[in-house]
């Protein structure tokens, strides 16, 4: 059969609508899928619509790993738009993936897709996830767990990190700076994997809310110096205090200078941020030099080196899943802030872009979606 779904696309700076696409028969192979829920990763999203993604001026060049001017296919329309996505297989040409299952992916924001499980991620849910939980699992749960990953391998090496994810945060007082999607998620990890304390900065009252409710510790950054509350929070020994690691998860300059100057001496900073803008604030002769820190970039494309053969993307999402079996209610209740239904999503990037309405995690729903009738305005 053929059919017509509904894609998401940003057709121009500042303008999201909905475009028709047609697609044929399934392919021997694949699934056919209709979206259940959709969930919005706003800071990366809004950069295509403000026009300040790296990616609508430069190119990437995979073979020497560099940006280059220029080159690169037209900059709108951005035809994929997002990568936190659960659909229920609807038709099904697998022997993997039959019909009734609901699966996480990252085809971006449509209202259904045909999915081959052997070229894109496609991660089965357990029986009873709630879907919008379900976003987090292919995608961004894994660029949280990526997160803990490296830092267990900074703190103990390959062969520890290997076996267990919890090991650069057990029994460590960490700082998350950004209380956004990723660093919530990020710190509730942490704690889920045995940190000692887990204090989250960031200047939103709601976002520090969500850290309390979360049950981790809010810090006001629009009225504390992050560094020295670190500073006088955590004393090790004579003149080495403050945070044991540091993941960084907003991006913004000025967020990973305050994460360097939460650490304690010959500490690290896990950065999991994207920064479209660069980082032109961030003061490298200060702290980063004179306490000897070191700073990891924890990017989803690749784990620590030397872990690929232990730890890929699906033990990433497991993990995730481990978490979201856990403490799942706290997380739907403090982090998912809004529920949209799909048709209105051209509306709510548009209210986004203008700063006419903050969310924290906006999902996209189909109808009949549990929670829809409770969507926040």
């Amino acid at each position: 059969m053929t059919r017509t779904v509904e894609v998401l696309q940003v057709t121009g700076p500042g303008e999201v609508a909905w475009v028709p696409v047609g697609q044929g028969p399934l392919a021997e192979g694949s699934v056919r899928v209709d979206t259940l829920a959709s969930g919005v990763s706003a800071g990366t999203e809004l950069t295509f619509l403000k026009g300040t993604n790296p990616a609508l001026t430069r190119t990437w060049d995979g073979t020497l790993g560099l940006f280059r001017d220029g080159g690169g296919a037209p900059a709108y329309p951005v035809r994929k738009l997002g990568y936190m996505q659960v659909g229920r297989v609807v038709e099904s040409r697998s022997p993997h993936l039959p019909e009734g299952a609901a699966v996480a992916a990252t085809y971006g924001h449509a209202t259904g897709h045909d999915l081959d499980p052997l070229a894109e991620r496609a991660v089965v849910l357990p029986e009873g996830l709630d879907p919008v939980l379900g976003t987090y699992v292919a995608h961004m749960g894994p660029i949280c767990a990526n997160g803990l990953l490296h830092a267990a391998e900074d703190l103990l090496g390959a062969g520890a990190a290997a076996a267990d994810l919890g090991a650069g945060v057990r029994g460590r007082r960490v700082v998350v700076t950004g209380a956004g999607v990723v660093g919530l998620l990020t710190g509730l990890l942490a704690a889920h994997h045995g940190a000692a304390e887990v204090a989250v900065a960031d200047p939103t009252p709601e976002r520090l809310a969500a850290a309390a409710g979360l049950g981790l510790v809010p810090v006001d950054t629009s009225s504390t110096d992050l560094g020295t509350w670190a500073k006088e929070r955590w004393r090790h020994a004579a003149g080495d205090r403050g945070a044991d690691l540091v993941l960084q998860g907003r991006g913004q300059a000025a967020a990973l200078h305050d994460a360097l100057r939460a650490l304690r001496p010959q500490g690290t900073v896990v950065d999991l941020a994207f920064y479209p803008g660069g980082a032109g604030e961030l003061r490298l002769g200060e702290e980063f030099h004179h306490n000897g820190l070191r700073l990891v970039c924890a990017q989803i494309g690749r784990v620590p080196r030397g872990l690929g053969h232990a730890w890929d993307r699906e033990r990433l999402s497991a993990a995730t899943v481990d978490l979201l079996l856990a403490r799942g209610a706290a997380v739907r209740e403090h982090l998912v802030s809004d529920l949209v239904p799909l048709a209105e999503a051209p509306a709510l990037y548009a209210d986004l872009a203008a700063r006419r309405r903050h969310v924290l995690q906006a999902v996209l729903v189909a109808p009949g979606v549990p929670g829809l009738s409770a969507t926040t305005p």
